[in-house]
């Protein structure tokens, strides 16, 4: 192959990575690590289960007006998180356990489009639950924000002392239809939920014991025990009237796993 044409293919390979979004580098052929890890608490790419509806006694699920779906998508296999109007999916981790209630996630994920109605409708991508304090944590979340005209990520969490809230930052905008690659810390210490998306740091996506969006009350993490990742809309009659999500390289660990 010539000089020339072996620049041009390079320069077409560059184009189609960059009109895919970015998939080559977040849930399409390319792991930075994958399931062979030991250290790993918990891990899932997908790959060795059939294609069509879960069939795996690994994790379960948790469906209304949802269902999951395993994939092919190019080079990997991947789910597929379907709901009507505001209901939910998600791939539910139950039993699990940390070290001293203190991990790390990591999840590859694409949605296919955030809703534009109603006003403030509210979504989650991640939620943690457990015994010690009733706060539902959802670390990977936000809120369609009518004056901006815009979806924005934002810690959130309900059903404990400090209320319902989700602090989404006009920093954080969402990106409809590109595989992005998010990261959460689980720190009891301090009850500290951190986060990172694409490698990096997003310290205004994080919450501890007094910063935190809700009730001037102290958050308090509960002792994790079910993880769950996939979708739910809370507020019925959303615009679009149904969402598809895709999730691929879902990781638990004692350490920072990466992207």
């Amino acid at each position: 192959m010539s000089t020339t044409m072996r620049i041009a293919v390079a320069a077409l390979v560059s184009v189609a990575v960059l009109a895919s979004g970015g998939a080559a580098n977040a849930g399409d052929g390319q792991r930075a690590k994958g399931c062979a890890d030991r250290a790993l608490l918990f891990c899932e790419d997908f790959e060795r289960l059939p294609l069509g509806g879960p069939a795996t006694l690994r994790w379960g699920v948790d469906t209304r007006h949802g269902a999951l779906s395993v994939q092919q998508q190019r080079h990997n296999r991947v789910l597929n998180v379907h709901t009507e109007g505001n209901g939910r999916a998600f791939l539910r981790i139950d039993d699990f356990a940390a070290p001293g209630n203190a991990f790390y996630g990591r999840v590859r994920v694409k949605v296919d489009a955030f809703p534009t109605a109603p006003d403030w409708a509210h979504f989650t991508l991640a939620e943690i639950t457990g015994g010690g304090s009733a706060e539902v944590v959802r670390p990977i979340g936000g809120q369609w924000a009518p004056p901006l005209q815009g979806s924005f990520w934002g810690v959130g969490a309900d059903g404990g002392p400090t209320g319902d809230w989700t602090d989404w930052r006009e920093s954080a905008p969402t990106t409809a239809d590109r595989w992005q690659c998010f990261e959460w810390q689980w720190d009891p210490a301090d009850n500290r939920v951190a986060l990172w998306i694409d490698g990096v740091s997003r310290p205004e996506l994080s919450a501890t014991t007094t910063k935190h969006g809700g009730n001037p009350v102290d958050f308090v993490l509960p002792k994790a025990d079910t993880v769950k990742l996939g979708w739910q809309l809370y507020q019925p009659g959303p615009t679009p009237a149904r969402f598809d999500v895709w999730l691929d390289d879902i990781a638990l660990g004692p350490q920072r796993i990466g992207c």
